[in-house]
């Protein structure tokens, strides 16, 4: 099978606009630090409904910076969820703080409020929910919890930028919210990710911490020289993001309503199509939430899952099936640092069934209808249920 043929689990779409948006920077006097950088953390700031946006090198890059913003140091803890990309606990160690991985809800996989609080201690200094597949966590609930604790809420929204949450947009609710635009997600940039916030401090501080922690602006110095004049405050990173990029994402967030409805349109063919597969479950949508589809998640059921047969099955036939994700702390690198397996048994159950969908805008119908006669093949159409996930 060539791999024109071969149907990916997520990839970008970049049409001609966004290609010319590229090429006019390139072709301009500005190719970073210049002006289309400025253009593109306002229009995220508007779209995720804050005050202030910061645009960096990576969703990574802007976790480091939303910790950091936070006020986190050494032998401060960060709880957060272990359904994630590393990187969300990564930025934690980065900063000598320790991670501490809290379970998950049966349904939505996303941090079960209800375990939180006892994973609490006076060291707690950031919750960083995650969006799992682009459905909001419960930030209604996380929110409350770091209220009545004095903490931060980082919200990893790096699956659901477009969101929404009881009426409000995701980058609107916590303190701080991280995006990504790595090219699976929902728009890119190659490679970049940014920050909201309403807090005007917070935001400050990302902006010296992306650029070497470098001040600016007579009022903000301990000195002043003349024009030219700049310090440096912090320990920062070069984690700009260029105007070159910028341009994409300008041109690619004014498309990211057409991806989520395209998306969406594949999560219902897929909801409808499925339903009758008594050996799968299906992702669940909570009451006045609408997600921005990043992952479409199928779980197994069973007491013993077909997991690992399944994804072969389905790459032999062309198509590209992935897990999200290995419970971060199975990491041999966690795993060193004395995390030990067991910790979150929902989301280590959850692992064991897991399988994402392809799911990209340009995705057509008939390709994930491939999909599900595939599935239907390798269960049989009239499979008996196993029992209920939820």
């Amino acid at each position: 099978m060539s791999k024109k043929d071969f149907l990916p689990y997520g990839k970008q779409h970049l049409d001609q606009e966004d290609i010319q948006a590229v090429l006019d920077v390139l072709q301009s006097d500005w190719l970073t630090t210049g002006p289309k950088v400025e253009e593109f953390e306002k229009a995220l700031a508007q779209r995720a409904g804050a005050r202030y946006a910061v645009v960096l090198n990576s969703g990574t890059a802007a976790l480091h910076a939303a910790y950091f913003a936070a006020g986190v140091k050494p032998g401060d803890e960060v709880i957060t969820s272990p359904i994630t990309f590393a990187a969300t606990s990564n930025a934690a160690l980065f900063l000598g703080a320790k991670p501490v991985f809290c379970d998950v809800r049966l349904d939505t996989v996303n941090i079960d409020p209800a375990e939180i609080e006892r994973h609490i201690t006076p060291r707690t200094k950031v919750l960083a929910p995650v969006d799992f597949a682009g459905h909001p966590a419960d930030l209604d609930a996380v929110m409350d919890i770091a209220r009545r604790h004095g903490l931060v809420v980082v919200e990893d929204a790096a699956h659901a930028l477009g969101a929404s949450y009881h009426g409000r947009p995701v980058g609107s609710l916590a303190d701080l919210t991280i995006f990504s635009f790595h090219p699976v997600k929902h728009i890119t940039t190659g490679e970049g990710g940014a920050v909201v916030t309403n807090n005007k401090e917070y935001y400050e501080k990302m902006l010296a911490f992306r650029s070497h922690g470098m001040i600016r602006g007579k009022e903000r110095l301990s000195e002043w020289h003349g024009p030219w004049y700049h310090e440096m405050h912090c320990l920062g990173y070069n984690y700009r993001l260029t105007d070159i990029q910028c341009a994409l994402g300008i041109s690619q967030l004014k498309k990211l309503d057409s991806f989520l409805q395209k998306k969406q349109a594949l999560v219902d063919f897929y909801n409808h199509e499925l339903k009758g597969l008594g050996n799968v479950g299906l992702p669940i949508t909570l009451p006045g939430v609408s997600p921005a589809w990043h992952l479409y998640v199928i779980r197994l059921k069973g007491k013993k899952p077909r997991r690992r047969e399944l994804y072969e099955t389905l790459h032999r036939a062309g198509i590209g099936v992935q897990v999200h994700y290995l419970p971060v702390y199975w990491h041999p690198y966690y795993q060193k640092l004395g995390y030990q397996k067991g910790l979150c048994p929902v989301a280590e159950d959850y692992y064991w069934r897991a399988l994402s969908l392809p799911l990209f805008p340009a995705m057509e119908l008939d390709e994930a209808g491939r999909v599900v006669e595939e599935l239907r093949r390798f269960f049989g159409r009239s499979a008996p249920s196993t029992g209920s996930l939820f």
